[in-house]
């Protein structure tokens, strides 16, 4: 990684994620913004309602940071107590590389999944929708045995990654027309892809060709405690080819990296701001299983707020964020256009005064409550509630058409 161009080791930076996105809020605080306004006297509603949340579902602050884990036991069925017992007699490095197979897995299908979709457990009957749905489905495909050579369960093999298609995810998803699911194929080739990096690439998965072998190169390391952006820069480098090639710089995709006018910066990074969520919320929950291997991550409000749509929704619902066309919200939009971008950027700015703002409240500090957790009490958990009180099926306030490989 050190021999890439140093504008792409800028962009993988968490410090010019947030410059940038610091740039565009600025912008907004003096009215210099396209298609919102910033009114920070709301802010405190935006506090309040992630306080009170966070308060109802941790009474004791005891938070844990954001991650893919907090979904796998979605409608009370104790999965992860399942999972642990299969993994039992295990030595603690091939238990990490078990959960990093399934995480990695579901943490890759986990773009929104449109308000129709919804996954019906075989076991219980339970219906889930949205993450916690994906969650479960992707649970319980790599426990079946599908992604292993063997069949054996909680194993990812690169081989049979490569032979996934959009009918083999959509099965397994329970995709049919009475329940679509939005970006299938797209999907099914972020895992293909995954598949051709883990073989092509032992020297970030070692020699096993499955997600899990992400461990080993991180465990060479002279030392047992990790940064966790070091740790996000390796997901960078690794997963940098399975992303879809929509922009480059000197030669290089960039990923979940994007325009805006008001992105600041400079040389040929310049106007361009980088969010890599998919990456992070990666990173975040790689976080136990790197423990269970016994490595200790630190520096965990290194990474940054994430930029998806129930964090987003939270401003605009608390009138934080106010778009200044009232019809953006009666259309879809893409992606990277000029309004998302802008959304996202002023999200990751906002979570981090969210978040100093939400300790004080609480009378507790960074250490005991890093943004991680924040994220998890949190302020993703309140953009939900706030989206199924204010609208049907519980949409965001401004939809954003998905391919399955952003957010």
């Amino acid at each position: 990684m050190s021999g890439l161009p140093s504008p792409i080791l800028e962009l993988r930076s968490t410090s010019c994620i947030r410059e940038r996105c610091a740039h565009i809020l600025d912008a907004g605080l003096h009215d210099r913004l396209a298609h919102f306004t910033v009114d920070p006297s709301q802010m405190r509603e935006a506090v309040e309602v992630t306080k009170r949340v966070t308060l109802k579902r941790y009474p004791d602050l005891r938070v844990p940071a954001h991650s893919r884990f907090a979904h796998f036991d979605a409608g009370g069925q104790p999965r992860l107590a399942e999972l642990h017992g299969m993994l039992e007699g295990l030595s603690r490095q091939d238990r990490a590389r078990a959960l990093i197979d399934l995480v990695m897995v579901s943490v890759l299908i986990d773009a929104g999944a449109g308000t129709s979709w919804r996954y019906v457990e075989p076991s219980t009957g339970i219906q889930l929708r949205s993450s916690e749905g994906l969650a479960v489905a992707s649970f319980h495909w790599v426990k079946s045995g599908a992604l292993s050579l063997r069949e054996e369960p909680f194993r990812v093999d690169a081989e049979c990654l490569l032979g996934l298609d959009e009918s083999k995810v959509g099965e397994a998803l329970q995709v049919d027309e009475d329940n679509p699911l939005v970006g299938v194929a797209g999907r099914a080739g972020l895992l293909r892809k995954l598949g051709e990096v883990l073989q092509r690439r032992p020297d970030l998965f070692g020699a096993c060709s499955r997600p899990g072998g992400f461990l080993d190169p991180l465990c060479s390391r002279p030392t047992r405690k990790l940064r966790a952006e070091t740790i996000l820069r390796a997901v960078l480098d690794a997963l940098n080819p399975i992303w879809p090639e929509r922009r480059s710089l000197e030669g290089v995709a960039l990923g979940d990296v994007w325009p805006h006018p008001a992105a600041g910066g400079g040389g040929s990074s310049k106007g361009l701001v980088p969010f890599h969520k998919l990456s992070q919320w990666l990173t975040y929950s790689l976080l136990r299983p790197l423990e269970v291997a016994g490595l200790e991550v630190t520096d965990l409000d290194g990474l940054t707020g994430l930029a998806e749509y129930r964090n987003g929704g939270l401003f605009i619902d608390t009138g934080v964020l106010v778009p200044k066309d009232v019809d953006i919200t009666a259309r879809p939009h893409s992606v990277g256009s000029e309004l998302v971008v802008e959304w996202r950027a002023l999200t990751v700015a906002l979570l981090d005064i969210l978040a100093n703002d939400l300790r004080r409240e609480l009378a507790t500090n960074a250490a005991r409550l890093p943004l991680g957790s924040v994220l998890e009490g949190g302020t993703w958990a309140a953009g939900r509630a706030l989206a199924r009180h204010l609208r049907p099926g519980g949409e965001p306030p401004i939809r954003v058409i998905s391919d399955g490989t952003v957010f």
